[in-house]
């Protein structure tokens, strides 16, 4: 049976998998990064598994995978399949897509930015699939974008296109790691909705979620913290319609499981700022969750076997992710 190996690699964990040519997931594992262990060591932790994976598929499908595709983090050269650089990981110019090519066999090996590639799949299989043009946006320990034309993902002209949370919301606010002062992911990702309402609520241990449990129950404090955030967020949302004018904005990542405790304002506070020439877009979730990331390195492994039917032949992967933080699923549709 044909198949390739998708692979999500991020700070904690990495989540894979056997992909069928019609999306099917055939096999799925997880496994620790294991960033304790240094940068060299996360390497070959990724190499060993992708090779543990190709192992699988020639025991039980008959054959090795026919190509691979790796999600990773920071900064990514998908063209000479290069990981540029990983804080979280740690490492600098990792020539990854060759070290996986020479590990699997020689098979074709593509190599994409986690936020990206996780965008390519919510705009073929997931929430952008009936979609024209899309940004999609995770808010989690940071904030993100991926910007999609015709079910392909735009990269810029130096790899850091759709980079929204690195725009300046506050001016003079909060310091950023980028070295700006203000920018959007320090005021509206989950991390920093954890951090104002751990400080407002005096709970050190409040998280974004606990924030939103709050808002519901009626905590003006917790309203105001969320409302900030939401504020924040259309703000940055508006910037980027104005400059992209898309028909769909994505909104995942862990702040988007708080439901319509965030759409609902977030919605009115983006349409409160849409001017007369803009035309608003429709907000909604991600519809992918976690899995989005593999799902997306599965179709750009498929992109690089079948560039079309990898476009037209995924309506029925599955969207489901396996419960077991360390085991792997027997195969299924």
């Amino acid at each position: 049976m044909r198949h390739v190996i998708a692979l999500d690699v991020g700070g904690t964990g990495m989540k894979a998998a056997l992909v069928g040519a019609d999306g099917a997931l055939l096999h799925e594992a997880r496994r620790p990064t294991g960033r304790e262990r240094g940068a060299a060591a996360v390497v070959q932790s990724i190499v060993d598994f992708a090779a543990d994976l190709r192992a699988h598929g020639e025991a039980h499908f008959g054959e090795p995978a026919a190509a691979a595709g790796v999600a990773v983090p920071g900064i990514v050269d998908a063209e000479r399949g290069v990981a540029v650089y990983a804080a979280n990981l740690g490492w600098t110019d990792v020539p990854l897509r060759d070290l996986l090519g020479a590990r699997l066999g020689g098979v074709p090996v593509a190599l994409g930015h986690d936020v990206r590639t996780g965008g390519l799949a919510e705009g073929r299989v997931g929430a952008g699939k009936d979609s024209r043009r899309f940004l999609f946006v995770p808010l989690g320990t940071g904030i993100a974008g991926a910007i999609g034309i015709d079910g392909v993902i735009e990269p810029g002209a130096h790899g850091s296109a759709g980079e929204i949370g690195h725009i300046v919301v506050r001016p003079g606010g909060p310091p950023c790691g980028c070295g700006q002062r203000g920018c959007l992911e320090r005021l509206a990702s989950a991390s920093a909705v954890s951090a104002a309402w751990a400080e407002a609520g005096g709970d050190p241990a409040a998280d974004a979620a606990d924030c939103a449990k709050a808002v519901r129950s009626g905590d003006p404090r917790a309203a105001e913290v969320w409302q900030h955030a939401v504020d924040a967020l259309a703000d940055g949302l508006l910037t980027a319609l104005t400059l992209l004018d898309p028909d769909t904005l994505i909104i995942g990542g862990g702040l988007a499981e708080a439901g319509d405790t965030l759409f609902t304002p977030l919605r009115q506070a983006v349409a409160d700022r849409v001017v007369q020439f803009q035309t608003l877009p429709a907000i909604v979730p991600a519809a992918l969750g976690d899995a989005a990331g593999c799902l997306g390195a599965g179709l750009l492994a498929w992109d690089l076997l079948t560039p079309e039917g990898a476009r037209t032949d995924t309506s029925s992967t599955p969207i489901d992710t396996p419960s077991a933080a360390d085991g792997s699923k027997t195969p299924r549709r």
